[in-house]
């Protein structure tokens, strides 16, 4: 199994292994400062979203520490929410760490309210468009949060998301990004190495990540178009963002991480769908190249492709004056100098696996009075993602500047959202989608 596959496998195969600052109070919330069961050490867990990568969080924060129990669990579907329950009952390590009756098995479109007002600490893993609203709500009542990439699609929900995260600061409760490499302890062994002038100055980095489709849910008869849009929402651009967002932006993170959070002036690039046409794939482009332009020079070259029976890559080339840097997927990272010849390995190996290791990281901040805080370079990394989705639906050069202070926004407020609304768009007469097209598609 190749690495592509491997990630996909292990992030999200479970059984195999308001708007308004006044939000918590309108809810009937109240704010509580480093919220957790009160004279013990457990941690009350709750779960918004019960896909795959939301069962993965689950399985990750029980696998982390074993003061962690599942007490609510929210999800549009009622069918998805008690299938995954039920799933995590009949998991012989866990089956004794979920506590969540039906009374606490919460649906439809404010199922997150039941989850925040039971939970010490909120995961969030839904469709992308709600992660800062659901964000923002849970830290405005004070609870402790963990927030799936990325966090928003648009200029809006970015700065919604930079609310939440300064909302969570002056709280001190703990505000963490599902934006995982920053965990890996071998990676942070090279950042370190690269910060210290091992590769010289970064000149340019190549960021890939080609996989195979995520999720590709067939519509079943009974559904309406809103409906089946809401279960495939992987493939909507109004409810996901596109493959930028969804696998792209963890390689921008790292890379923006070695730049010290430094975000490009500018960038410009090509997308579009050139496999298959399915309905499946929704509205979404299959494959895009951004260039990521900084004033000094530097260039980041990103790719990604989501595509059945292709090559799957996931790197990032950190290419300096003095050498390389080399990430894989979740190989070892490791630094040759320009004529090849490696110069550095991690002193030690991982303990955990990324995924585990932040909320490992996350739950033993919140048990020591440290509350981990991500939400600067949430709101960064998301950004930049961002901008090379606009740069490469539109066809033009997009300044990251004037993009994140625009009102551009895809779709209603989250206030508007319900099963009898129409949707935004429909399918062709052959049953797919009509996708942006550059040149002419205009989102802000």
């Amino acid at each position: 199994m190749d690495n592509d596959k491997m990630n996909q496998s292990s992030r999200r195969s479970f059984l195999k292994g308001s708007l308004l600052t006044g939000a918590a109070s309108t809810l009937g919330f109240s704010a509580v400062q480093n919220v957790h069961a009160a004279g013990s050490d457990e941690i009350k867990i709750g779960i918004i979203g019960c896909g795959g990568r939301g069962m993965g969080a689950v399985n990750d924060s029980f696998n982390a520490m074993p003061n962690t129990r599942l007490v609510a669990m929210g999800e549009l579907f009622a069918d998805r929410a008690e299938n995954a329950r039920a799933a995590l009952k009949e998991h012989p390590d866990f089956n004794n760490r979920v506590d969540v009756p039906d009374s606490r098995l919460f649906t439809g479109f404010d199922n997150y309210k039941g989850v925040v007002e039971n939970a010490d600490l909120v995961l969030i893993a839904c469709a992308s468009r709600f992660h800062p609203f659901y964000a923002k709500t849970a830290a405005s009542a004070g609870k402790h949060v963990f927030v799936e990439k990325p966090h928003g699609i648009d200029a809006k929900g970015v700065r919604i998301m930079k609310e939440a995260g300064g909302i969570a600061k002056e709280n001190g409760t703990a505000f963490v990004s599902g934006l995982c490499y920053r965990y890996d302890t071998e990676r942070q062994e090279a950042i370190a190495e690269i910060k210290k002038g091992l590769i010289g100055d970064i000149v340019s980095v190549q960021s890939d990540y080609v996989r195979y489709p995520y999720s590709l849910i067939e519509r079943q008869k009974e559904w309406t178009e809103i409906e089946y849009q809401f279960r495939n929402w992987y493939h909507f651009t109004w409810l996901a963002g596109d493959e930028i967002l969804q696998s792209l932006l963890h390689n921008l993170d790292s890379v923006l991480w070695a730049l010290d959070e430094r975000v490009p002036v500018s960038a410009y690039g090509i997308g579009g769908r050139s496999t298959e046409e399915i309905p499946e794939m929704g509205d979404q482009y299959d494959h895009s190249a951004v260039i990521y332009e900084y004033d000094d020079g530097l260039r980041i070259y990103g790719m990604d492709r989501a595509a059945r029976n292709c090559v799957t890559s996931n790197q990032d080339i950190f290419h300096g004056t003095k050498g390389r840097c080399y990430f894989r997927a979740t190989d070892s990272p490791y630094i040759t100098d320009l004529q090849n010849n490696k110069i550095w390995e991690p002193s030690e190996p991982r303990k955990r696996n990324m995924y585990v290791q932040e909320h490992y990281d996350l739950i033993n901040s919140i048990l020591e009075n440290k509350p981990i805080n991500n939400g600067e370079r949430m709101v960064t990394s998301t950004m930049t993602a961002i901008l090379g989705m606009i740069a490469t639906r539109s066809g033009q050069r997009v300044s990251y500047q004037e993009l994140y202070d625009s009102n551009f926004t895809f779709g209603p407020d989250e206030d508007q959202f319900s099963l009898d609304m129409e949707p935004m768009f429909g399918p062709n007469a052959d049953g797919c989608y009509k996708v942006a097209v550059p040149g002419v598609t205009k989102d802000y």
